[in-house]
């Protein structure tokens, strides 16, 4: 079993605070010297931002509906190489996944998957003995999971506290991880889509110093750190002898400095990839594997720069908030001349969710004010006051293009509040959607060397369309583009 101490942060429901103890923890066990490695458990892009900035170390996304068991396992193994501890924040409720019937996507799978002890945050606002049906019933529903202590967040005083440390000694010693007095941690800021991105926050670097302060002074870092070792030789109770995925993890483990061979034939080229406040929405693994496979990286800002990086032989536009910033973006017309000229020549580019907003022709606000945008796409977006897209989704190729072969399907998710109108027919569609065995919509924009969708796309979970879009960047740039 590889040898490295690992723990998860989860609750019953989103709202909980675990996103703000994980974070915290991370933070504080980082100021004492650990090297800690983080993870989100699901498709989220906003969370790991926090775990980032705490801890100096890319926070990483764990999913095992985008990618396989052993995908996940590999990507884990990558990952904490050199470090001291992992520090997994889960998803939504701990058993909540992929649907109502199961555990696939649920951050239960994962702990599971992982060995990995489960620490619960439980809000106690409005509750004394009864939190300790909450922690029971998570146990009594699946003996499997590894439940191992609970942190108790906004504790209304000492004996609010003296009264749930009671309850669970009583419950046969839960273990009391840490007791967060309501109101004693910063809040951090939400909007439609959840958190606000650090990127975007001028203030977070004095807010996250007081979460960290705050969690260090009220969480048993020496009690994690310990509950987090024990995962070195399985969960217990939990495990009998070495487990399936302690083999997965091993299997890994031997895998860490294994070099990966250079693609046949594959110089490396330059890919440009969108970075700023409007921007910033890339699985890090993802962006790990093109480079493994020969892309050399490079960020440019559609908000600020005026120019595209030289030398590049491809482009990626992520996903982000362009709907925030529409008038920046439209006030930078040098930048979209450089993206048009670019697609005119052929150069491959990559667009989802926010990056295929900017591509259209325009964006109607919320206020219904249009922006004009690249126009690469013949379309436009409306920012709508409700989601109008949400969850995984299976995308089957409606014709050829820079990720897949028509009649190739790519795993992904998507979470948007802007709708697309299209402005020609007939329109060459990217993808159709399915979610199980529904057909959801048809989706995206591919002609020639240009894909926009909605879908984000995790390239570790297709080393094969991570290969076919350097492929393409390769040949464009062979031909004499650039």
């Amino acid at each position: 079993m590889m040898k490295v101490p690992r723990l998860m942060i989860a609750a019953v429901r989103s709202g909980a605070g675990k996103t703000s103890i994980a974070t915290g923890l991370m933070g504080a066990l980082t100021a004492r010297g650990y090297r800690v490695q983080g993870f989100k458990v699901g498709p989220d892009f906003i969370d790991p931002g926090y775990h980032t900035a705490v801890t100096g170390a890319a926070s990483r996304n764990l999913d095992a509906w985008l990618l396989s068991p052993g995908g996940v396992c590999e990507l884990f193994g990558r990952a904490v190489a050199g470090k001291d501890i992992a520090i997994i924040e889960g998803v939504m409720g701990v058993f909540d996944g992929l649907q109502g019937g199961g555990e696939r996507g649920s951050s239960a799978e994962m702990a599971k998957l992982l060995d990995c002890p489960v620490v619960l945050v439980i809000d106690v606002q409005a509750q004394a003995r009864s939190a300790v049906a909450e922690y029971l019933g998570c146990r009594a529903f699946d003996p499997q999971l590894p439940l191992a202590g609970v942190i108790l967040n906004r504790v209304q005083g000492p004996r609010h506290l003296e009264l749930l440390r009671e309850s669970f000694r009583e419950a046969g010693n839960i273990p009391v991880l840490g007791a967060i007095r309501d109101g004693s941690i910063p809040s951090l800021k939400e909007r439609h889509l959840g958190l606000v991105p650090v990127t975007e926050q001028q203030q977070v670097k004095q807010v996250l110093p007081k979460l960290v302060e705050a969690v260090s002074a009220q969480v048993d870092l020496d009690g994690i750190v310990r509950l987090a070792a024990s995962a070195s030789s399985g969960c217990g109770s939990c495990c009998k002898g070495r487990s399936a995925a302690g083999d997965r993890l091993a299997a890994a483990a031997k895998r860490f400095n294994i070099q990966e061979p250079p693609p046949p034939g594959g110089e490396r080229v330059l890919l440009a990839y969108a970075w700023d406040d409007a921007f910033h929405f890339y699985y890090r693994d993802g962006l790990d594997l093109l480079e493994r496979l020969g892309g050399d990286l490079v960020p440019f800002s559609p908000l600020r720069d005026r120019r595209l990086p030289a030398g590049i032989s491809g482009i990626l536009l992520g996903g982000g908030f362009p709907e925030l910033f529409c008038r920046q973006l439209a006030e930078n017309r040098e930048m979209m001349r450089c993206l048009r000229r670019a697609h005119a020549e052929g150069m491959p580019i990559y667009a989802e969710c926010g990056g295929f907003m900017y591509l259209c022709r325009q964006i109607f606000d919320g206020r219904g004010d249009a922006h004009p945008m690249v126009g690469l796409v013949p379309g436009s977006c409306r920012l709508e006051k409700h989601l109008t897209g949400i969850g995984y989704v299976e995308a089957s190729a409606l014709s050829d293009n820079v990720l897949c072969r028509s009649g190739e399907v790519l795993r992904g998710h998507e979470f948007h509040y802007s709708s697309f109108i299209p402005e020609e027919e007939p329109f060459p569609w990217a993808f159709s959607f399915r979610k199980g065995n529904r057909l959801v919509r048809r989706d995206g924009y591919a002609s020639g060397n240009l894909l926009a969708t909605y879908l984000h796309f995790h390239f570790l979970s297709s080393t094969q369309a991570a290969a076919r879009f350097l492929a393409f960047c390769r040949s464009w740039l062979k031909k004499g583009g650039g």
